[in-house]
């Protein structure tokens, strides 16, 4: 059992109800979905959650919305397409067995559905017709499906350069695209000025989608036979895995249903990699081209919280250069696990986490692989190997 200041949740102050809360200053805002920053342009959190009981697990929902009585009140109509209850498969990987999520299984094929499951019921609770979201192409696709199952009109900006497969599957979901000149950072900083006359679900932003994350911690945990993992490896963009990796296993920590909260082990490319280098207070480093495109964030919104996140438990981070992403992308493809590079980041990293100590033989190590390769068809057609002559 960890000291009992492990149990204090990630914001300040004790839990008074459901509420939007500023973890940099403390300040609290009533609950509403079309709230996503904080009055000075911070960002915020949902706290004061009831905490979850066994008995509170709708096990008739083959969805994440079996943990309802943990995510935000007032969505009486959830919009789901069937997200969560991703497969958890164990492979060898460096020499040891690891437990992969596939979280490529969620409807559009990335673990954004996770959060834009919960943002787009909460959006469509308060009666939103119209939103504005930005993306490298998983988020935008994946808001995009679950606006067009709502029947909200969705328009999302993406940055030059945006898989082409991502695209075309954002805009068979009868998303209106824009295409921004410049990087993702540059596509996001549209986004908020656009945000001022439009709802925005931006998730990177959106409080309401760290709800939906955050279920991920709850599915390994229910997942292991109510127990948690010993270290979670996660790669990060914006961070959104880790943080709501941290609120879920804060939340059921708190709930007494888990005497420890696992290591988080976040890695990130090379050439993009701002929140390794807060963590080890390093310089920011120079940043080019990647294959894992949609970990390619300069300027993550929640670094400070990512990085007080990875602290809290025990973690560290790693940044992982482009021949090994690349390696990993073809190892995981030979154990039949068909990985975008932005998540083979993940499975790249475990060598060195290994080597650090932080990951451990006999310990249960679960790796996400948040996406598919079938979403970045381009990368991976330069990745694949020529396929081998037939016999005879």
């Amino acid at each position: 059992m960890q000291p009992a200041a492990d149990h204090a949740p990630p914001f300040p102050g004790e839990p008074d109800g459901p509420r939007l809360v500023d973890v940099r200053s403390g300040r609290s805002y009533p609950l509403d979905a079309l709230r996503w920053r904080g009055d000075d342009g911070a960002p915020l959190t949902v706290a004061g959650l009831p905490a979850l009981a066994l008995a509170d697990v709708d096990r008739s929902a083959r969805s994440l919305w079996r943990y309802r009585a943990v995510l935000p009140p007032g969505i009486d109509r959830p919009v789901s397409l069937g997200e969560g209850a991703t497969p958890l498969v164990t492979a060898e990987w460096a020499g040891s067995p690891v437990r992969f999520k596939l979280e490529w299984f969620n409807p559009t094929g990335s673990f954004k559905d996770r959060g834009s499951s919960v943002l787009v019921s909460a959006l469509a609770a308060r009666g939103v017709h119209e939103v504005v979201e930005d993306s490298s192409g998983n988020g935008g696709s994946s808001v995009a499906a679950y606006c067009a199952a709502a029947g909200i009109d969705a328009t999302v900006l993406v940055p030059e350069g945006t898989s082409a497969a991502k695209v075309l599957q954002t805009r068979a979901y009868g998303a209106r695209i824009t295409t921004v000149a410049g990087d993702r950072d540059a596509t996001a900083a549209e986004a908020l000025r656009r945000a001022e006359r439009v709802p925005y679900a931006g998730h990177n932003w959106h409080p309401y989608f760290l709800q939906g994350t955050k279920t991920l911690a709850y599915e390994l945990w229910e997942d292991l036979g109510h127990r948690a993992p010993d270290a979670v490896v996660t790669v990060a963009g914006a961070g959104s895995i880790v943080l709501g990796c941290d609120l879920g296993f804060t939340e059921l920590l708190g709930a007494g249903l888990i005497d420890r909260r696992p290591r988080l082990l976040v890695a990130q490319p090379a050439a993009c990699a701002p929140i390794d280098a807060a963590f080890h207070s390093m310089p920011a480093p120079e940043f080019g081209p990647t294959l894992a495109e949609g970990a390619a964030i300069r300027e993550p919104v929640r670094l400070v919280e990512v990085v007080s996140a990875v602290r809290r438990s025990g973690g560290d981070l790693v940044a992982v250069p482009e021949p090994d992403i690349a390696r990993a992308v073809r190892d995981l493809a030979a154990r039949g696990l068909y990985a975008e590079p932005t998540s083979a980041v993940a499975a790249a990293a475990i060598e060195t986490f290994r080597a650090r100590g932080a990951v451990r033989d006999g310990e249960t190590v679960v790796v996400v692989l948040t996406g598919s390769g079938l979403k970045a068809s381009g990368a991976m057609a330069g990745l694949v190997p020529d396929a081998a002559p037939a016999a005879g």
